[in-house]
Order: structure tokens, then C-alpha cells, then sequence
């Protein structure tokens, strides 16, 4: 090989060098913080596909989904750990109200065959317990919710316990925070405490899995939605918004979210999530004041 086609083959080498770091420091990281309600294994599960499928639809741009415990979002959110967040709707509005952040999809939920875009909290008993059967009786009882912050694990139940003239931090023998929902439904099944609250689609998740048996529980306050397919105690609320952290452009947001549209229910990130896909962020005018009816989250 003479010098002139040595030099251009190293010329060739370094510009391709050359290329590949500027390509390397263009790729722009983004953190997609994840409430793992269920604790991280399972959040990482279910959105791993979702990070995944993202990174590779959106050239220049790699997404990590961060698992966070009800604790850890707040923190992450105020000192800028994570640049988009999948949480409950409760703690969307706490971070709108407190930080600026704002809603840029709502996920389409995939129970039982039907496309869901809203929620609720479901009250309940054991089918054994005898002195329970209204809203009126869990006076005097031990109560368990899955934690203060959470909406459908909590503060659902606890806005209708209000409109019933019930005061759960002064009627209840005991009120406790289980952690995670399939905890309370366990210590009620058990008998740990007389009766429990969780979101909507957990007491038929856990018996469509062999974990327990829909008969073994009495709902109480159970209100018919049509079309809903889930035993409920309560309102619906619309379903978890991704959202973006205040520093994070609209440019930006606008090309994830029109990834995000474009998952479909057969894709593993579909699939893996158990959604139908997303939409355009819906109104959370709704949780907002159920926040300032309860003093919680935002309005504490």
C-alpha cells in the first residue's frame, strides 16, 4: 500500500473515530422514575420493554427506568434524579402543584380484556367477619391501607370514609399502613386487622393468580360504574400520567410523547406493562380536589 493510500485510510479511520465520540456524546440519557408499588423486581418488569422500546424509536436518546418507592419520589423529583415519572395520580398533582411538573401521557390499562383509562379503591373485609357490612361499621375497627401517599391504596377510600362522617384517624381502633397492596389484602385474609383498603383490579389480579379467592372477601360501600369491570368502593379517577420533570423541554416531551402513542397492545412493552397504550394526558382537575378535600399531598 503506497503513503498516499495509507494516509487516507488513516484519514478515513480517524474521521470515523471522530464520528463515533461526537455520536457518543450526542446521545442524551433521560431517567424515567417508576412507583414500584409492588416493589422493584416487579416495576422493572413491567417497564424495562417501555425504556426499551422508546430508546430504540427515538435516535439520540436513551431511557433508564428507575424504580422508586412511595418515599423516594418526591426526593427524586425535587433534586432533579429523573427527567420523566410514572407515578400514581396523587403524586403527579403534588409534584405539579409543588415543582411545575406537568402531564404529558395517560396510560390505557389493560384489565380483563377491557382498555381502562380510569381507576378506583376497593373496601373490604373478610367474607367471615360478621359485624361489617357498611361504610358506618369500620368504626371501632383496625383498618390497613397501603400508605398515606397512596391514591388508590388510600386516599381514594379515605375521601369516601369523610363523606360518610367517618374520621379514620379518630373513629378506627387502629389504623395502619401496610406498604404495599397485596400486603393489606393478606393481613386482612389473615385476620391482622378487621378490614383494608387497595386499588381497583388487585383483589382480581391476586385471584386470577391463585393467590386467593374472591369469595373470601366482603366489599363493602360497593358502588356500580358501567363499563367498569372491577369491584370498587369508590369514585374513579383517571388512570397514572407519565409526566416530565420541570427541566425537561417541550421539545422533548412532545417526541416521547408521540413514541409513547405509538406502542400498541401487542408489543412487549404493552404486553409487559399489561397496558393498551397511551394517550394524551387527560384531566386531573379531579384528584387536584380530592387533594384539598383531604389536606394531603400538595395541600397538606
Amino acid at each position: 500500500m503506497g503513503s498516499k493510500s495509507l494516509k487516507t485510510v488513516l484519514l478515513a479511520s480517524g474521521l470515523m473515530l471522530v464520528l463515533g465520540i461526537v455520536q457518543a456524546r450526542a446521545m442524551e440519557h433521560y431517567r424515567i422514575g417508576v412507583l414500584a408499588k409492588n416493589g422493584p423486581v416487579k416495576a422493572m418488569k413491567m417497564w424495562k420493554a417501555t425504556g426499551e422500546f422508546l430508546t430504540s424509536r427515538l435516535p439520540g436518546m436513551s431511557f433508564e427506568i428507575v424504580p422508586l418507592d412511595f418515599d423516594q419520589v418526591d426526593p427524586s423529583i425535587r433534586k432533579g434524579k429523573i427527567d420523566f415519572f410514572l407515578v400514581n395520580s396523587s403524586l403527579f398533582v403534588t409534584a405539579k402543584v409543588k415543582y411545575g411538573s406537568d402531564a404529558i401521557a395517560t396510560m390505557i390499562n389493560s384489565r380483563q380484556g377491557k382498555p381502562l383509562k380510569a381507576f378506583g379503591g376497593v373496601i373490604f373485609c373478610s367474607s367471615e367477619e360478621g359485624t361489617i357490612r357498611h361504610l358506618s361499621d369500620l368504626k371501632g375497627k383496625t383498618f390497613m391501607a397501603v400508605k398515606k401517599s397512596s391514591f388508590g391504596g388510600w386516599q381514594m377510600a379515605y375521601k369516601e370514609l369523610l363523606d360518610a362522617g367517618i374520621d379514620p384517624f379518630r373513629d378506627f381502633a387502629k389504623l395502619q399502613f401496610g406498604g404495599k397492596h397485596d400486603n393489606v389484602v393478606y393481613s386482612v385474609l389473615n385476620g391482622v386487622v378487621d378490614a383494608g383498603t387497595v386499588r381497583t383490579d388487585t383483589l382480581e389480579r391476586m385471584a386470577a393468580s391463585g393467590e386467593i379467592d374472591m369469595e373470601d372477601f366482603r366489599i363493602i360501600n360497593l358502588k356500580n360504574h358501567p363499563g367498569f369491570p372491577f369491584v370498587c368502593s369508590t369514585a374513579l379517577y383517571p388512570e397514572w400520567p407519565m409526566a416530565k420533570v420541570k427541566h425537561v423541554s417541550g421539545k422533548v416531551a412532545s417526541l416521547v410523547v408521540g413514541a409513547l402513542k405509538k406502542i400498541k397492545a401487542g408489543d412487549k412493552a404493552a404486553k409487559d406493562a399489561r397496558i393498551v397504550g397511551w394517550v394524551d394526558a387527560l384531566d386531573y382537575g379531579s384528584v387536584e380536589a380530592l387533594q384539598k378535600k383531604l389536606k394531603v399531598g400538595a395541600f397538606e
